[in-house]
């Protein structure tokens, strides 16, 4: 019988199309930004494939925050993220990308939960 994840349950390892459903990307997003954000460095297996931990999944967040929300430039973006090592702007967009995190793990959570009953929705 297949064990279903709960929020209550940390997983380590986060594949590239569930990151994606967290994050509101696109995969193509995502490996796009691997090469353009040297602090974005997800661990690849044997065959490639990416896996995406917290840290990984919270800096996602962070620059989308920047890019999409602030309106910086991927290169202004990336030089904001090396030049921001501490304080209080640092930690303001930190704690954006973990409730960002968060929020998009509970809404996969809930879409997993929905497509087990299509025939009531």
């Amino acid at each position: 019988m297949a064990r279903t994840s709960t929020l209550t349950d940390e997983k380590l390892y986060y594949s590239i199309s569930e990151v994606a459903r967290i994050t509101g990307l696109q995969a193509y997003v995502l490996r796009f930004w691997e090469k353009e954000f040297p602090m974005l460095h997800p661990r690849k297996n044997k065959g490639g494939n990416r896996h995406y931990q917290k840290r990984d999944i919270e800096m996602v967040n962070q620059i989308k925050t920047l890019l999409y929300e602030e309106n910086y430039t991927i290169a202004g973006a990336r030089k904001k993220l090396r030049r921001v090592e501490k304080g209080p702007e640092k930690k303001k967009l930190i704690l954006k990308a973990k409730s960002e995190t968060i929020l998009g793990e509970v809404k996969k959570e809930l879409r997993d939960i929905l497509n087990l009953f299509p025939c009531l929705f």
